[in-house]
């Protein structure tokens, strides 16, 4: 798929990595709005495609008193005031076929959990959508079986899909990037490297799932060596206060050096 079909999206002749990043959860208006516009200001800035990411609930938690959103509507019409306010596009995920069409009419992009891509019906709601559909890789799956995901979409009608790698299970507790499963994917659809979500220590005793946000950039800069052809990337300006996943984002504050770091590396992989 070409990225510029993508409404609102810029800087798709930059020869840059995309970006999807924001944070885990819509806590508020306010948040989302600040967050979008500091990325939004380093994005243009280092001519960076940019999509807002967001989830309008958390339906995956590892607790029944775990934070899960601020109610459906309310949180996709934040997703959709961030996208008319700073003219970018929108991404979030969805957990139930149902979710599919209601979550359309405000993004972009359509994002399927990890733990949910082998789901068919999930899947095929959200191509028949016509929105581009975010396949996570799931923790269990190899690289090369994720071509099937990404059939069903192209099945359904839809050749917008797009492969997220977010780690693989290492042992109960810890994540690892297999860095040989990127060329194979790429093979299939265009492939992002889910930055922070592959730095989760899940399943922890208290369930509260864990994180390594020291490693960010070590992963990160290992995906643009590697080719990915996307990032994403959880970002807060508070991460030891947000409401979900916050031992693993990365501090707003850490963004720009991070990503002016990484296009250069982009550059010179381009020049090789």
């Amino acid at each position: 798929m070409q990225l510029s079909s993508i409404p609102k999206i810029k800087h798709t002749d930059s020869n840059n990595f995309f970006l999807l990043a924001g944070p885990c959860a819509i806590e508020g208006e306010e948040m989302a709005l600040r967050i979008a516009e500091k990325v939004i200001k380093i994005t243009d800035a280092l001519e960076i495609p940019y999509v807002f990411k967001g989830s309008f609930k958390k339906a995956n938690r590892s607790r029944i008193d775990s934070f899960t959103g601020i109610g459906d509507e309310s949180a996709l019409k934040i997703l959709r005031k961030v996208s008319e306010t700073f003219d970018v596009p929108t991404v979030t995920d969805i957990h139930e076929a149902s979710d599919a069409a209601k979550a359309a009419e405000y993004v972009d992009v359509l994002q399927i959990p990890a733990f949910l891509v082998r789901q068919t019906d999930l899947v095929v709601a959200a191509a028949k959508t016509g929105k581009v559909v975010n396949l996570k890789k799931g923790q269990f799956m190899s690289p090369e079986s994720m071509q099937h995901a990404v059939r069903k979409v192209h099945d359904s009608g839809n050749e917008n899909a797009w492969i997220t790698d977010r780690g693989t299970m290492f042992g109960y507790q810890d994540m690892i990037v297999d860095f040989r499963g990127i060329p194979t994917m790429k093979q299939f659809a265009p492939t992002v490297l889910d930055v922070t979500h592959s730095l989760q220590q899940p399943n922890q005793s208290t369930g509260v799932t864990g994180g390594r946000p020291d490693m960010i950039e070590t992963i990160a800069r290992a995906g643009v060596v590697n080719n990915v052809d996307g990032l994403f990337i959880e970002t807060h300006f508070d991460p030891a206060n947000a409401k979900s996943d916050g031992a693993n984002m990365l501090h707003l504050d850490h963004l720009e050096g991070l990503l002016t770091n990484l296009v250069k590396i982009r550059k010179t992989i381009n020049s090789l």
